[in-house]
């Protein structure tokens, strides 16, 4: 699927001075148990405070809750192909790792289960995709949100991997929701900088370095999942060499993904969450 690209300064934020700035909770956070290893692409090492919903027992998210992590970041991923080289449940892996940072670098968040399915259409000769209508989208958004505001969040905030429906569902969803519970002193918020702008500053920095802009399974995506899951058999690193886009005979490609590298996939992995940690605290703070 294509993304919508424009041109915006390159802003890269620390992610320690961001972390600084992150409100800290009022009570210790419940701890990951010791024998459970950091999600793939964590920017923290070891064990570490529990931020994922489905990772934690009732109680734990009642005292976090409590303690100070009141906002609730619902998270869209996708199952989509994503050329001969990437798994087809790409978005939904990237998507994890990068909602799992978001909340350690917020320090006050909760990521909720990412949603593996997004706007899209199945294509019998790319068989990798498996999609929703945006109507359907819109739907399930608007009840999680509100699911999510009923177990106690005061903010929710909507975004996601994936282009398909971030016009329409989010930003309907998120407005709709906003003034219906805004006087209870609770928002709705749709972040939409941990996509179109940092997949727009990143295509500003490939051009500064005379690499190739590209969009969908190109060197954006598969240098994300080299960087989060070459070990965890995201990549087929054989394939890369080929990588690139066929017009002749469309094997999912729009672009170049054979410049590749693991330091790249670093590069726009930061970019995400840097943009998304701003945006989100700047958000938040106004209300």
């Amino acid at each position: 699927m294509h993304r919508l690209i424009r041109a915006v300064p390159l802003m890269v934020f620390s992610v320690a001075n961001l972390a600084a700035q992150a409100p800290a909770a009022q009570a210790p956070a419940a701890q990951a148990p010791a024998a459970q290893a950091p999600a793939a692409g964590s920017r923290s090492a070891g064990t570490g405070p529990l931020v994922e919903f489905e990772m934690m027992t009732w109680p734990e998210v009642k005292a976090a809750i409590e303690g100070g992590k009141t906002t609730a970041l619902v998270y869209t991923g996708g199952t989509e192909q994503r050329g001969p080289q990437n798994v087809n449940g790409g978005h939904t892996l990237m998507g994890k790792a990068t909602v799992r940072a978001i909340a350690l670098t917020l320090g006050n968040a909760i990521a909720l289960p990412v949603l593996p399915y997004t706007p899209n259409e199945a294509n019998a000769a790319l068989p990798g995709t498996i999609g929703l209508t945006t109507e359907l989208l819109s739907a399930i958004l608007e009840r999680i949100a509100q699911q999510a505001i009923k177990t106690g969040f005061t903010n929710v905030v909507i975004m996601g991997d994936h282009g398909g429906g971030q016009p329409n569902a989010y930003v309907v969803v998120a407005r709709k929701l906003d003034s219906v519970y805004a006087p209870e002193g609770k928002h709705v918020y749709f972040c939409d900088q941990v996509y179109k702008t940092a997949n727009a500053a990143f295509d500003d920095y490939l051009k500064s370095q005379n690499m190739p802009v590209s969009s969908h399974a190109g060197i954006p995506d598969t240098s994300e999942m080299l960087y989060l899951g070459l070990d965890l058999g995201w990549v087929r690193p054989d394939q890369i060499p080929t990588a690139v886009q066929d017009r002749e005979h469309p094997n999912g490609i729009q672009g170049d993904a054979r410049p590749s590298t693991k330091e790249l996939g670093r590069k726009i992995f930061d970019m995400k969450v840097d943009y998304a940690v701003k945006q989100i605290q700047s958000m938040v703070g106004q209300k």
